[in-house]
């Protein structure tokens, strides 16, 4: 598959990001990235070693997953330059598993790396790959859609923000896994959250229901807050904010919801976790969200 057919093929058919609702991240990554280093300038050899909740990672995987981010943004997006071509996709499954060869594949290489190494290159790589960011028009095409989101085509200011999901997970992955929390704030936190919600209306594409059916999810705490998603004529629409009469509303957590959003718990592990008032099997179709390719 040559590249044109790969970027085509990260797109997908289903509703689009509405223009009235704005994800400002941008101003985001340098304060993100600043405590990245921080962070892993700060562990333990113990530390590097640690188990993270992605299940094939330790915490030193997931800094090297970070630069490869960086590297292979740089290299596609800024020098449009490919590298590796994917071959027999045919479908979104074979596109994620195309995906995480590519990733493992990086993961494996970069063992023969010191942590020290990493760091260093994560350094140049980020203050590199932000730079570039800020040079996107933000209302232009970018060169993937956010096909977690179905979409055909993305903008770049949606492209940015979920660069910014990327960043934000995999830095609270490594501090979950060394007990070393700090960015679980209204600031750092909601904005990732708030990007990851543009999967909500895409995850009930296929369900039937009559027009203006309604489902609210809630992620508590002051750091959270509520979107809705609401069937219209072909379609299904995100809304934020408090919204009179939900057929069904789903409260979580802000720890369980980017674990479960991410994929890393998945529904029978937070069923528990979770309060579900009003239909219940609305309410259980959010659990199956998933903002990541995964």
């Amino acid at each position: 598959m040559n590249k044109k057919m790969l970027i085509s093929h990260c797109k997908t058919t289903g509703n689009k990001m509405k223009e009235e609702i704005e994800i400002k991240t941008l101003e985001l990554f340098p304060v993100l990235d600043r405590m990245l280093i921080d962070l892993l300038k700060s562990l333990t050899d113990e530390e590097w070693d640690k188990q993270t909740v992605a299940k094939l990672w330790k915490v030193k995987d997931v800094a090297s997953h970070l630069l490869d981010g960086n590297l292979r943004g740089l290299s596609i997006s800024r020098d449009k330059y490919f590298g590796e071509q994917a071959d027999n996709i045919n479908s979104y499954e074979d596109l994620v598993s195309f995906l995480n060869n590519l990733n493992m594949s990086w993961t494996n290489a970069t063992k023969r790396l010191s942590p020290q190494i990493l760091t260093e290159l994560l350094a140049i790589t980020g203050k590199e790959y932000i730079e570039h960011l800020t040079q996107l028009k933000p209302f232009d095409n970018s060169v993937f859609s956010v096909a977690w989101a179905g979409q055909e085509t993305s903008q770049n200011r949606f492209h940015i923000a979920r660069e910014y999901t990327e960043k934000f997970l995999h830095q609270q992955q490594i501090r979950e896994a060394v007990n070393k929390q700090g960015i679980m704030t209204k600031e750092l936190y909601y904005p990732f959250l708030d990007t990851f919600m543009y999967a909500l209306p895409h995850t009930f594409r296929n369900i039937e229901v009559e027009e203006n059916t309604t489902v609210s999810l809630i992620v508590s705490t002051d750091i959270g807050g509520q979107w809705n998603t609401t069937k219209k004529k072909n379609d299904w629409v995100l809304s934020k904010g408090a919204i009179q009469n939900p057929n069904s509303i789903v409260t979580i957590d802000p720890n369980t919801a980017w674990k479960l959003f991410s994929k890393s718990w998945t529904p029978e592990q937070v069923v528990n976790k979770v309060e579900l008032v009003g239909d219940k099997a609305l309410g259980e179709q959010i659990l199956q969200m998933v903002s990541v390719m995964a």
